[in-house]
């Protein structure tokens, strides 16, 4: 079995869609007016309308209501990534932190209020468990 990918359901596709092709750089996929993939090396992020919620039966989810789970996202230069997204960050959580479990963090919410949080692995611990020697 291999993981893959995490859907966000909004009630504005086209908000969140740009604001995601913006922090990654990327260009989304559009495979239906009501849904959109941005496909990373490691996963995919799925953003879909509220509407295809229906799709799963009444009540399954609420979209912009997340407060338990973190998107977390391993990149190459934290402090430089922190730099090029204060434009596009509307809501700051913790600025460039190092962790106690050798992680260098930071974290942000997407338009929607879902908690991101980008890292690198900084100590040799750290960087050992992520291959990243």
């Amino acid at each position: 079995m291999n993981f893959a990918s995490v859907r966000i359901i909004t009630d504005d596709l086209d908000r969140l869609v740009s604001f995601y092709e913006k922090v990654f750089e990327m260009q989304a996929e559009r495979l239906a007016p009501v849904f959109a993939e941005l496909v990373l090396p490691s996963c995919t992020l799925a953003i879909g309308h509220s509407q295809t919620a229906q799709l799963f039966g009444t009540d399954t989810v609420e979209a912009a209501s997340n407060r338990t789970v973190i998107l977390e996202f391993r990149v190459d230069h934290l402090d430089a990534e922190y730099v090029r997204l204060q434009p596009l960050v509307e809501q700051w959580v913790q600025e460039p932190t190092t962790m106690p479990w050798g992680n260098r963090s930071m974290l942000f919410r997407d338009p929607d209020g879902n908690l991101v949080n980008w890292f690198e692995p900084v100590t040799e611990e750290a960087m050992e468990r992520f291959g990243a020697r």
